[in-house]
C-alpha cells in the first residue's frame, strides 16, 4: 500500500508541470504579440509624422495650382483686351487715311473751301490723338502681359518643385519604414539575446528553488518568499535572493550596450481574497507596495534606479483560475521581466 500511494502522489505532479508547459508557451505568443504591436506603434507614429508633412506639401500644391489658374484667367483676359484695342487702333489708322485721303482731294479740287479742309483737319488731328492713345494702352497691356507670364513662369516652376519634393517624401517614408522595422528588429533581437542570458545566469544562481521559477518570458517569486502574509515589508528570509538579483541585474547594465534601452520590470500580484485596512484599502495598493519594496531594496544595492519599473496588478491577472489554496498561493506572487525601456 505504501508503494501504491507513492506511485500515485509521482503520478498527481505530472499535471502542474504540464500546466506550466501550457503557460509558457501561451506567455511566450502574448509576448511575441505584444513585440508586434509595440514595433507597429512606432511605426505608425513615424508613418503619421510623415504623411502630416506629405499633407502639408499636397496643400501648398494645390494653392499654387488655384493660383497658376487664376493668372491664367488673368493672362487670357488681357489677351482678349488687347485684341479688340488692336481692332480699334486698325479703324483708327483706317479713317486716318481716308480722312487724309479726302484732305488731299480737296486741297487740290476746292481751293477756295478753308472751313471744310480745317474741320477735316481737326478730325484728322482727333483722329491720331485716338490712334496714339490706343498705341500707349497696347504698349502697356504688353507690358502686363508679359509680366504675367514671367508670374506663370514661376507658378509653374515652384509646382513641379513641389510635386518633386512630394515624390522625394513619398520616397522617403517608404525608406524610413523599412530602416525602422530593421531597427526594431534587431532592437528585439539584442534584448532577447541579452533576456536569454539574463535568466540563464538567474536559473544558475536560484537553482534548486521550487518557489522561485521562470513563466515564459518572467522570472516569478512566489511573493512567500519575500513578503509575510498581507504585508508590504521584505522579509529576512527573502533578502539572499533579492540579493542574487541584484548581482545579476549589475552584471546585466555592464553587459547591454548604452543604445538598447531597457527596463527590468517588477510587477506585484495577489490573489482574488480582499484585503482592506488603514494601510492597504485594497489589493492594489498591496500589490503596488511589494513591488515598490522590491525596487527600493536593489537601488540600495546599487541598481539603476532608471533601469527598474514597478507596478501593481493586485488580483486581476492571476496564473490559477482556481479558488483553492494552491490556486492562491500561486496567485500571489512577484514577477520579473526584462523589456524595452
Amino acid at each position: 500500500m505504501a508503494f501504491a500511494r507513492a506511485r500515485r502522489r509521482q503520478e498527481a505532479n505530472y499535471w502542474p508541470g504540464f500546466v506550466d508547459a501550457l503557460s509558457s508557451l501561451l506567455l511566450v505568443i502574448i509576448f511575441m504579440l505584444s513585440l508586434f504591436m509595440l514595433t507597429q506603434f512606432f511605426l505608425g507614429r513615424e508613418i503619421q509624422g510623415r504623411d502630416t508633412a506629405l499633407a502639408r506639401l499636397n496643400s501648398q500644391i494645390a494653392e499654387l495650382t488655384d493660383l497658376l489658374q487664376l493668372e491664367r484667367a488673368n493672362s487670357d483676359d488681357l489677351t482678349t483686351q488687347i485684341a479688340t484695342l488692336t481692332a480699334t487702333l486698325g479703324s483708327a489708322q483706317a479713317d486716318n487715311a481716308s480722312l487724309t485721303s479726302q484732305l488731299a482731294g480737296i486741297g487740290a479740287g476746292l481751293g477756295d473751301k478753308d472751313s471744310t479742309i480745317a474741320g477735316l483737319e481737326d478730325d484728322l488731328m482727333a483722329a491720331q490723338e485716338l490712334s496714339d492713345e490706343a498705341n500707349a494702352q497696347v504698349a502697356l497691356l504688353n507690358q502686363q502681359l508679359a509680366a504675367l507670364r514671367t508670374q506663370i513662369g514661376a507658378l509653374e516652376a515652384a509646382l513641379e518643385a513641389s510635386e518633386t519634393r512630394d515624390t522625394e517624401s513619398r520616397t522617403q517614408i517608404a525608406d524610413l519604414g523599412r530602416r525602422l522595422n530593421l531597427a526594431l528588429a534587431q532592437r528585439v533581437q539584442d534584448l532577447s539575446r541579452y533576456r536569454s542570458d539574463f535568466f540563464g545566469r538567474l536559473r544558475e544562481i536560484l537553482e534548486g528553488r521550487a518557489d522561485v521559477r521562470v513563466v515564459g518570458d518572467r522570472f516569478v517569486f512566489q511573493s512567500e518568499v519575500l513578503f509575510a502574509a498581507g504585508q508590504a515589508d521584505i522579509s529576512p528570509e527573502g533578502t539572499p535572493d533579492l540579493d542574487a538579483l541584484a548581482e545579476a541585474i549589475l552584471q546585466l547594465e555592464t553587459e547591454i550596450p548604452p543604445d538598447i534601452n531597457w527596463v527590468l520590470r517588477i510587477d506585484g500580484h495577489t490573489d482574488i481574497r480582499p484585503i482592506s485596512n488603514a494601510r492597504f484599502p485594497s489589493n492594489w495598493e498591496l500589490s503596488a507596495a511589494r513591488a515598490i519594496s522590491v525596487a527600493q531594496y536593489l537601488v540600495s544595492k546599487g541598481v539603476s534606479p532608471n533601469r527598474l519599473v514597478a507596478a501593481g496588478f493586485g488580483e486581476f491577472t492571476p496564473l490559477d483560475p482556481g479558488n483553492t489554496e494552491e490556486a492562491y498561493r500561486r496567485n500571489r506572487r512577484i514577477e520579473f521581466k526584462l523589456t524595452e525601456g
